[in-house]
């Protein structure tokens, strides 16, 4: 992994006024003393005070915190990609802006890529004790293991927002809506590593989601069958050499 740690933390949001400020506290708590660390939030289109109210709470804290604010609702993957594009560090890592994801997890996520010695990778986190209904953890536990059978990346649970990665890895990604839950699967595609750490769950603490049984069963199947044939159309290159010729006298200048 590069030597460079700058760190960026991605948190795509809408309408999380009433989480945003608790949740901004503790990363700013955690990640005090990491060097060149920011907060890159995006406001996907939201009604309420979120970005004002994430902006006053890192003034406080004396904390770099970038806010981005979408005109209208592009959806969690614009949100994160307008998110990772405009962000500093060398490295992202993403957490939704609900507070369900423990900010305490992060030192963890790194730490494990800290041993990898791959270009491109990706860091999942795990949610295995996860604070939601019983039905709605059925739906997880049913389409994580169709995506897995079909697409064979090794993540128990895509849909956790708590993920690093290099930025230039994602970069190199083709990004669609509803392209977050499959990062890894793309970052294997290019020839990435992808690693797994299980991570805390939280109960929502205000708010509801945005997410319902139907949105995510019919974009899960209909994306799934794309990133098969995106992934099956995949060809990574390896670069066995590289090698530069220069000439022994500066080459003369044409008349």
């Amino acid at each position: 992994m590069s030597q460079d740690k700058s760190l960026s933390l991605v948190i795509p949001a809408k309408d999380e006024q009433d989480n945003i400020a608790s949740l901004i506290t503790e990363i700013f708590a955690v990640m005090r003393d990491y060097p060149h660390f920011e907060v890159v939030l995006v406001d996907d289109g939201s009604s309420d005070q979120t970005l004002d109210t994430a902006v006053r709470t890192a003034q406080l804290l004396n904390g770099r915190l970038v806010g981005i604010r979408h005109e209208r609702s592009v959806g969690q993957s614009g949100a994160l990609a307008t998110g990772i594009r405009r962000a500093r560090g060398t490295l992202i890592a993403t957490m939704d802006g609900d507070g369900q994801n423990d900010p305490s997890d992060i030192p963890a996520l790194l730490q494990k890529a800290a041993a990898i010695k791959a270009a491109d990778f990706c860091i999942a986190g795990y949610r295995k004790n996860r604070k939601d209904t019983a039905w709605k953890r059925f739906q997880s536990r049913l389409a994580n293991r169709v995506r897995n059978a079909l697409l064979h990346d090794g993540v128990p649970d895509t849909g956790c927002g708590l993920k690093l990665f290099p930025r230039a890895t994602f970069l190199k990604l083709p990004w669609f809506n509803h392209g977050h839950r499959f990062i890894p699967a793309l970052v294997q595609g290019l020839g990435g590593d992808i690693a797994v750490v299980e991570v805390n769950h939280r109960q929502r603490g205000g708010g509801t989601s945005k997410y319902t049984a139907w949105n995510r069963a019919w974009a899960g199947i209909l994306d799934l069958f794309g990133v098969m044939w995106l992934l099956h159309r995949t060809r990574p290159s390896v670069i066995a050499s590289s090698i530069e010729s220069e000439p022994r006298t500066p080459m003369a200048k044409a008349s």
